[in-house]
């Protein structure tokens, strides 16, 4: 990475983009952050303060350029950070003059796939900004935003297949209660991290029926066997799924009360149905379209992931989750 490219935009209003831009003025002197809600951008500007997202955290707005410009932000950074929700990310970008992107650095924040193509985010920006590949990277888990409000000790992954970028990228976010290491694995690592929402799903609709902690164990176990089936099948190089970018982030997913995907699938659990519970959590279940897209990608792959079909069943068959978890447990060892 030149060491020149010092300023960073970060593209998002909700949780994630706030806890990144909090991360972010730790160590740099500017980040540049586009949101879409005015409303919220001249309440951070009086009160330091997001209006809607971790409402708790005091922003250090004198290290801060908000705005709702996109075209401003984008131009005035060397980096940018996407970090909105996955299904927002092609009509966010549909007129947008795609030649601002040209000499960036583009880092995928989204923890999604983006639905209209069944593609992974790194795909997308190469794809729609013409970005290389060693110019692309991932921020990885296993995090919450609510925990880095809090400043509770977190470890964040930052991948890209440059490795001076992913280093430089890493000490930007270092702090002191952020820990950080750096990975090459561009498409293992961003597979994992769509995949995983959807196992917090699964997760959280076997707590809603009443399974207890040994089921879970025996979920999540199986989990990243399938996690580890598929990703090794669709970009086969060596990785080691036990370290905390793939594993770790399938664990605070599926387990953690901040997991707005287990939230999601307890809720389906509980017996609500899918609109409502989306309409009560009033926040994006990633999973919800991941699980669709995963189905289709798989129709290549063919790789046995029970799990990801029982999901898919309940959630777009209207399969009772009762039945389709019965038949799962069957399916488990």
């Amino acid at each position: 990475m030149d060491k020149s490219k010092k300023i960073i935009g970060v593209i998002g209003g909700g949780s994630w983009a706030t806890a990144l831009v909090k991360i972010l003025t730790e160590n740099v002197e500017k980040v540049y952050w586009w949101m879409r809600n005015e409303e919220a951008v001249e309440h951070i500007s009086k009160y330091k303060r997001n209006l809607k997202y971790l409402q708790g955290v005091e922003l250090k707005t004198e290290k801060i350029n908000v705005s709702t410009d996109l075209e401003s932000v984008v131009t005035s950074s060397d980096i940018i950070i996407l970090a909105t929700p996955s299904a927002f990310l092609t009509s966010l970008f549909q007129d947008f003059p795609i030649a601002l992107f040209e000499g960036k650095i583009v880092f995928s924040a989204v923890k999604g796939i983006i639905p209209e193509y069944h593609a992974i985010p790194a795909r997308f920006i190469h794809k729609t900004f013409n970005t290389p590949y060693d110019d692309i990277g991932i921020i990885s888990g296993p995090c919450h935003a609510e925990e880095v409000a809090l400043e509770r000790l977190s470890y964040l992954t930052i991948v890209c297949q440059d490795e001076d970028i992913a280093d430089e990228m890493a000490d930007k976010f270092r702090t002191r209660f952020i820990k950080t290491t750096t990975s090459d694995d561009l498409f293992g690592t961003e597979l994992s991290a769509i995949l995983k929402n959807v196992y917090a799903i699964a997760s959280g609709i076997c707590a809603g029926l009443g399974y207890g902690d040994n089921f879970q164990a025996v979920l999540i176990s199986n989990a990243i066997q399938e996690i580890e089936n598929f990703i090794d099948e669709v970009s086969p190089i060596h990785r080691d799924v036990k370290s905390s970018a793939y594993l770790g982030d399938l664990l605070v997913t599926a387990y953690s009360k901040f997991s707005r995907n287990r939230t999601f699938g307890f809720m389906i659990g509980k017996g609500y149905s899918v609109k409502i519970a989306q309409m009560e959590m009033d926040m994006i279940a990633e999973g919800y379209y991941a699980v669709k897209s995963v189905m289709e990608i798989n129709k290549k792959f063919n790789v046995e992931m029970p799990i990801v079909e029982a999901v898919y069943n309940i959630i777009y068959e209207r399969i009772s989750p009762v039945i389709e978890m019965k038949i799962l447990t069957d399916r488990l060892s």
